[in-house]
């Protein structure tokens, strides 16, 4: 039997949800068109089809061929096998051997691979949903659990993902899962399921998208730290691990390519096209703090309280430590990457800003009577000498002692921020009808350009 708080916890957890599957199921976006990575993804996903897995070095090679040509503008390389094998998955079993729609349909309306890859893409954004709000309840308890789980079940850029047919939320997802993994390894360290289980999701990772390096950087970023932030502890059989599965996705990466040669070619012709294009010229380039400009206008509220809490709750919150280095060591290449910036990159920071938010607003609401906690759980020379006394799950960041007027604010603040990310998301991806997430359309989203 559940303790009636817990049963509580468990009941709020399953609304939310439910709303946040909602929002991002429902079709609420603007933009009904078909967009330009949507067509490519479409098009490996017909070809997988009818020449089978086994054959995917046969469409590198069509990719190969067409990109050869310089009169050709870059196109997004076919070797980010998870997400275009999940929609022709998604597609045999949803709808069999339908043949797709003539391209000349208007919006490609009807059409089964379209279809099976936004089935895929809302199916990610849903997974990446429960993902944070239960990684957020193993690390911080059920409060911080439940307050995350109602700002990313808001969250504007999350819902969008879900609503088109981008790989951006399907790579967020298997990135937060690799990160949650990496943080369970750290505080159980000798569990061997759990290594098995960051083997993998680090494998597939580099399966889904080129932006699996950035990740990788960060979470060795985190294991380098943990020398000083004491996270857990690493052990030899972890470093194997962070090599290992990387490796084996690299391998199979070069396998389904056709071979070492193919494989570099298609990245050497992605960067030296990239490189040229004129679109990527134009919206993906910009200064350092390009990403934070950008965050500023889509999410203000939650930037402004994420970068509170780095200078109230991080000090004194190994989780919360955790979390914010992995977002300084992903943002330290991501915003050097040279015509190669957008705010769809950022949905893998979405759930440790909301989980930096969340704890900022429960000490705003502390004066009233919200009760809050350190979340160091062990400290750092227990820690050292004796790594399996460290706890699996961490204390929580909010204690049970809190007034009813001080949890009522609590709760009222997430609401309302969760109904001004909302508002945002109208704003930008339904009134607008917003597609692409360059700084330019954002900017005239809000009318700062005209």
């Amino acid at each position: 039997m559940l303790h009636p708080a817990s049963r509580r916890h468990l009941i709020a957890a399953l609304l939310i949800l439910a709303a946040g599957i909602f929002l991002r199921v429902y079709p609420s976006a603007g933009f009904h068109g078909v967009g330009f990575d949507e067509a490519l993804y479409r098009d490996f996903a017909v070809k997988l089809d009818r020449v089978g897995f086994t054959n995917f070095p046969a469409i590198c090679e069509v990719f190969l061929e067409d990109q050869r040509d310089p009169a050709h503008m870059a196109k997004l390389p076919p070797t980010r096998v998870l997400y275009i094998a999940s929609a022709w998955a998604w597609k045999r079993i949803a709808s069999g051997d339908t043949p797709p729609v003539p391209p000349n349909t208007p919006h490609l309306t009807g059409d089964p691979y379209l279809a099976a890859l936004h089935s895929v893409s809302c199916a990610a954004s849903i997974l990446l949903l429960a993902t944070a709000g239960a990684f957020a309840w193993r690390m911080a308890g059920p409060t911080m659990g439940l307050g995350v789980l109602a700002l990313m079940a808001c969250a504007p850029t999350q819902i969008h993902l879900a609503q088109h047919a981008l790989i951006d939320g399907f790579f967020a997802f298997i990135a937060t899962l690799a990160l949650w993994l990496l943080w369970e390894n750290l505080r159980r360290p000798s569990d061997t399921r759990l290594l098995t289980a960051l083997t993998v999701v680090l494998a597939l990772m580099v399966l889904t998208k080129e932006n699996a390096f950035f990740v990788f950087v960060a979470l060795c970023g985190i294991i380098a730290a943990n020398r000083w932030a004491r996270f857990g502890t690493v052990t030899p059989r972890l470093l194997i691990v962070m090599v290992a599965g990387p490796l084996a996705g690299l391998l199979l990466l070069i396998s389904l390519a056709g071979g070492p040669s193919p494989f570099i070619e298609i990245y050497r012709l992605l960067v030296t096209k990239a490189g040229a294009l004129r679109y990527a010229i134009m919206t993906g380039d910009g200064p350092w703090y390009r990403y934070l400009v950008d965050l500023l206008l889509v999410s203000p509220i939650v930037l402004c309280l994420a970068i509170g809490g780095l200078f109230t709750s991080v000090k004194t919150s190994r989780p919360l430590c955790y979390l914010s280095a992995f977002i300084g060591f992903s943002y330290l290449i991501m915003c050097n990457v040279r015509y190669g910036m957008n705010l769809r990159y950022t949905s893998i920071w979405d759930f440790p800003l909301r989980a930096l938010a969340v704890a900022q607003i429960g000490l705003l609401a502390r004066p009233i009577g919200f009760s809050t906690a350190s979340l160091q759980t062990r400290e750092p020379h227990t820690l050292a000498s004796n790594p399996e006394s460290a706890s699996p799950s961490a204390a929580p960041l909010f204690r049970s002692e809190s007034t009813r007027c001080g949890a009522l604010v609590f709760w009222l603040l997430i609401a309302a921020l969760g109904a001004y990310e909302i508002r945002q998301y109208r704003i930008f991806f339904h009134d607008f009808g917003l597609y692409e997430l360059a700084s330019e359309g954002l900017l005239r989203a809000v009318k700062i350009l005209k």
